[in-house]
């Protein structure tokens, strides 16, 4: 894949790394073996969909990946499920 078409740079999917370290030791366990297993996989669409994931707070992410509740956006949808499998 060209730069052009994948604009994630590699800071910028460090940065992402980075950031997914969260403050509930649960949601890091997922979000590890996820990173471990599937984030380099991941399409431009997803990578844009993880990031906004990022924004979540950290209780309402930990929600969404056991299932308590479900996101408004389905282009959220997929990395969602890649989530939860993880």
């Amino acid at each position: 894949m060209s730069e052009a078409e994948h604009p994630f740079d590699e800071i910028e999917l460090k940065r992402m790394r980075w950031r997914s370290r969260r403050g509930l030791l649960e949601l890091d366990i997922v979000i590890e073996r996820f990173l471990a297993s599937d984030f380099d996989q991941l399409s431009v669409a997803d990578l844009h969909a993880y990031r906004e994931l990022l924004t979540w707070d950290d209780t309402d992410l930990l929600d969404l990946v056991n299932c308590k509740i479900e996101a408004d956006a389905p282009h959220l949808q997929p990395v969602i499920d890649r989530l939860r499998r993880a």
